[in-house]
């Protein structure tokens, strides 16, 4: 499918700057090339197609939706996949959480939203399709909203409403619910230029971190000795899921940044799994975002949330390791 940019790669590289093709820096400067171009292209479309069925969904509709309707279950479904095709990090998550809360949806269908947004997203879709190919997307991709699912339905189950700030009680308890006008009937024709106008939003957004993260990525499939993280982290070691964990939460970034990394990673000898758990410690707990909640829960909350998702996350990584 890439092939196209894989020869402009090798002739730019190789051939134009004439730098040898089995040199450590022909290598870097190669997969810098290729994968930049590769997910560029990748996250335009995917983002295009996510701002049309954003269009349609506005998130006030789809929030009092939630606040207003028993769906038996489904609502965390509801909630997972709204996850889904929201571009947020783990922070820019809890403005949307705070939104949630207020809105009156029930704090297990909010954490559900706040696990699965950074997690999967058009951006880590579209990266990670360009790394991993569209088989183990799929399979990350279901993983991400099951993950969501349960860790929401988990703390749910837990009333742990006492454990919110007096701040945001407040809010709920104040709050009213504001009816939403309908949205006025705008045909594709005429919404598409703006839908355009915010994919290339997004790529510029996060076009620092894919660049920043496909050169780390490149300067480590060049330069990293083979065997560097096998002698640390891999398969035959049973404390090699969690450990990648613990390590991604202090590393505040987001999927355009990490997955790039990730596939050095795997390329390095890490087991997908542990690539992946350690993606997800990175991109879907982060101190920032610890310190963000600070504002709407107390520590313990906190702790509980982080906790309960760290342990979710360490499943999923096991779960790869064993499928893959």
């Amino acid at each position: 499918m890439f092939d196209w940019l894989q020869n402009f790669a090798d002739w730019l590289i190789y051939t134009v700057f004439a730098i040898p093709a089995n040199s450590r820096l022909g290598e870097s400067l190669n997969f810098f090339v290729f994968d930049t171009l590769k997910i560029f292209i990748l996250l335009f479309i995917i983002t295009t197609i996510m701002g049309i069925v954003n269009a349609y969904f506005p998130v006030e509709k789809i929030r009092n939706y939630l606040s207003r309707n028993k769906l038996y279950g489904l609502e965390y479904i509801f909630a997972s996949s709204f996850g889904v095709i929201t571009p947020f990090c783990s922070c820019s998550s809890v403005p949307l959480f705070i939104g949630f809360v207020k809105g009156g949806i029930p704090l297990g269908i909010t954490f559900t939203y706040l696990i699965t947004a950074p997690l999967v997203n058009e951006v880590a879709i579209a990266i990670f399709a360009g790394a991993f190919g569209f088989k183990v997307t799929a399979l990350y991709v279901i993983t991400g909203i099951v993950l969501g699912i349960i860790g929401g339905f988990t703390l749910g189950k837990l009333k742990l409403e006492k454990h919110l700030t007096p701040w945001v009680q407040n809010i709920i308890a104040n709050a009213h619910t504001e009816e939403v006008l309908e949205v006025e009937h705008i045909s594709l024709k005429k919404r598409f230029p703006g839908i355009l106008k915010e994919a290339l939003n997004i790529v510029k957004n996060v076009s620092i971190y894919i660049i920043i993260g496909i050169g780390i990525g490149g300067a480590m499939h060049g330069f990293l000795p083979t065997g560097f993280f096998e002698h640390y982290i891999n398969k035959g070691q049973w404390y090699a899921v969690p450990l990648a964990v613990i390590m991604g939460v202090p590393m505040y970034s987001n999927a355009a940044g990490v997955i790039p990394v990730i596939q050095v990673l795997v390329a390095k000898g890490i087991p997908l799994g542990t690539a992946i758990a350690f993606m997800m410690g990175v991109i879907g707990l982060s101190l920032p975002e610890a310190m963000l909640l600070k504002k709407v829960m107390n520590w313990k909350l906190i702790a509980i949330y982080f906790g309960t998702i760290a342990f979710f996350m360490i499943l999923s990584g096991y779960l790869f390791n064993i499928i893959l």
